[in-house]
């Protein structure tokens, strides 16, 4: 079903979206017009950030959202068709990372951490891309890293090879999924300026970090939102199986 055909208002799900990027990533899909769903694993923040964004309730809503689980992307899948008719768009932002020297990360660490970043991308894009095949239409926006290009700088081997995965997964959703009008695409930032990346690196590693930036400074989260919109666009659709950098200029290619 085109979206040319339905009068309905885009509606997009943006996962780990209490806060930081993925917060940012709801807030500009919202100015710009959609219908948000900001869903994450703590339930409670998820309906605090869309509260924040529409009080009224109409045009934003958070929902609780474990991305390990397959099952909670169905369930989420169904709440927004039956509230709001359809699904458009699928931001898959839920991240989790962990700063731990290669040869001390434990199984249960390196499973929990790929759990969320690479198995979560996975399970969205299988049950929404599968949703959005039937429809004939849809966007799904993954988020990779530059850890997962370069080997990482200031993050764990286990984050790294996650992203690493997910810019695959995103080359073969695309592939499988783009005679049904659906486009898979990455975005790769690299450092951002986020509370949880200064919460995560020391203040004289941080220091360093922008020191070794071509541009010198972290990136704008913001600016990735803008990125994250673009992809979401209806006239996007010749872009798919891409990852999009914004590294500041760390990475090249």
């Amino acid at each position: 079903m085109s979206p040319h055909e339905e009068e309905i208002q885009h509606v997009a799900v943006v996962t780990g979206a209490a806060g930081g990027l993925g917060a940012c990533i709801a807030g500009r899909l919202y100015d710009r017009g959609y219908r948000v769903a900001l869903t994450d694993v703590d339930e409670e923040a998820a309906v605090k950030a869309a509260a924040g964004l529409d009080p009224e309730g109409g045009q934003a809503v958070g929902l609780a959202l474990d991305v390990r689980d397959k099952d909670a992307f169905t369930r989420v899948r169904d709440h927004l068709v039956k509230r709001w008719g359809a699904v458009h768009v699928l931001v898959n932002n839920a991240g989790q990372s962990k700063v731990e020297a290669l040869m001390e990360i434990s199984r249960e660490s390196f499973e929990a951490v790929v759990s969320t970043n690479l198995n979560g991308t996975f399970y969205g894009c299988q049950v929404f891309g599968a949703y959005f095949a039937e429809r004939g239409y849809g966007r799904i926006v993954n988020m990779a890293s530059l850890a997962g290009q370069n080997g990482g700088t200031a993050t764990g081997a286990h984050y790294a090879a996650a992203k690493g995965g997910v810019a695959t997964l995103t080359k073969v959703f695309a592939r499988e999924l783009g005679p049904h009008g659906v486009t898979v695409n990455a975005i790769s930032p690299g450092p951002q300026d986020l509370p949880v990346v200064r919460a995560m690196v020391p203040p004289d590693q941080l220091a360093a970090i922008e020191q070794a930036i071509p541009v010198q400074r972290l990136g704008r989260p913001r600016f990735i939102a803008d990125m994250a919109v673009l992809l979401a666009s209806e006239h996007a659709d010749a872009v798919t199986g891409a990852c999009w950098d914004a590294n500041g200029g760390l990475y090249m290619r």
